[in-house]
């Protein structure tokens, strides 16, 4: 039986989108990643492969909130990535999705950064 595994079609769907995003020390690339009980940001460079900006549901701040991998938690990450990406001196990205949707946690979390000031 020739079947392919969903977690094979997720990395397809990485690279595919990986192709076409690209991020520079100007414009990094904002990268977005849920798991089942975290959610993880960072601007990337990857011009010089280094990360500019980085912040998750485990942050101690973040931890006193419980936040969890859902709507409310991406929306209040998605705020509190913005105030960090603008004190970093980012104000504009470009957004990686990591092969999810857009739509739903994806998409919560996006409208709370750019509610935050950051541009993309």
């Amino acid at each position: 039986m020739n079947t392919i595994r969903k977690a094979d079609l997720l990395q397809k769907r990485r690279w595919r989108i990986r192709k076409k995003v690209f991020g520079s020390a100007v414009r990094p690339r904002l990268a977005v990643k849920f798991s089942s009980k975290h959610i993880y940001a960072q601007a990337v460079d990857d011009d010089a492969g280094t990360t500019l900006a980085f912040l998750s549901s485990l942050d101690a701040d973040l931890r006193a909130q419980k936040l969890a991998a859902n709507l409310a938690g991406a929306k209040a990450l998605g705020e509190a990535f913005a105030l960090k990406a603008k004190a970093a001196g980012i104000v504009s990205v470009v957004f990686d999705r990591s092969g999810a949707r857009y739509h739903g946690k994806v998409k919560a979390f996006a409208e709370a950064a750019r509610a935050g000031g950051l541009t993309f």
